[in-house]
Order: C-alpha cells, then sequence, then structure tokens
C-alpha cells in the first residue's frame, strides 16, 4: 500500500492582496483540489487561499493563526511547530469551502451590466 504525499505550499513573503478586500493578507496557501467533471471523471487541479486578518475573522483556524501573527510576528525555531500545526488545520478549513453561488450570480450581474 502506498501512501500518497499531499503538497501544500504556503508563502509567508508578500503574499497576494486578499481578493475578497483587497486588503493585505497574511499568507498564501496553495493546496492540491480535485473535481468531477460533467463525465463524472476526476479533474486534478491545484486551489490558492488567502488569509487575511479582516475577511477571515470568526473562523476558529483562521482565528488562531491570526493570533500567532499578532503575538509572534517572525516565524522562527521557537514558534514553527505550532505555525505548522496551525497553519495544517487552516488549510483543511479552508479545503472544504465552496463558493457562494448568489455572490457568484451577483457579481456575474454586475461584469454584465458593466459595473465591474
Amino acid at each position: 500500500m502506498t501512501d500518497l504525499v499531499e503538497e501544500i505550499t504556503l508563502r509567508l513573503d508578500k503574499p497576494p492582496d486578499c481578493p475578497r478586500c483587497e486588503g493585505e493578507s497574511l499568507l498564501l496557501a496553495r493546496f492540491p483540489h480535485s473535481w468531477r467533471n460533467a463525465s463524472g471523471e476526476v479533474v486534478p487541479g491545484i486551489r490558492e487561499a488567502v488569509l487575511c486578518r479582516g475577511c477571515d475573522r470568526g473562523e476558529r483556524p483562521a482565528d488562531d493563526l491570526i493570533a500567532l501573527f499578532a503575538v509572534d510576528e517572525l516565524l522562527d525555531h521557537n514558534n514553527v511547530d505550532t505555525f505548522g500545526e496551525l497553519a495544517a488545520a487552516w488549510v483543511e478549513s479552508v479545503r472544504h469551502r465552496s463558493a457562494d453561488e448568489s455572490m457568484l450570480a451577483d457579481e456575474e450581474e454586475r461584469w454584465r451590466r458593466g459595473d465591474l
């Protein structure tokens, strides 16, 4: 039996701005993501998520990681294990997020009207 290793990339140095509020983000995570197409075949891909102080507040895994950044501004040997555990919990939580269909429909309508 072979265990598959899942590669998750975390970017702390100059992550992109939050796409939701356009504010500064704390962290970018890239992780494998797949879905089934109309034929039922699995389509592998990569998904990205950013950690934002404003937009992610109120979600437990995000709050814990944001608190670590507030207390420990730098990642070093003293807090790397804690960071790893908190980052893994946060990635697992964002992995299960799905798109807000009503927000997407609203954004599409604004785009069609030329408001975006």
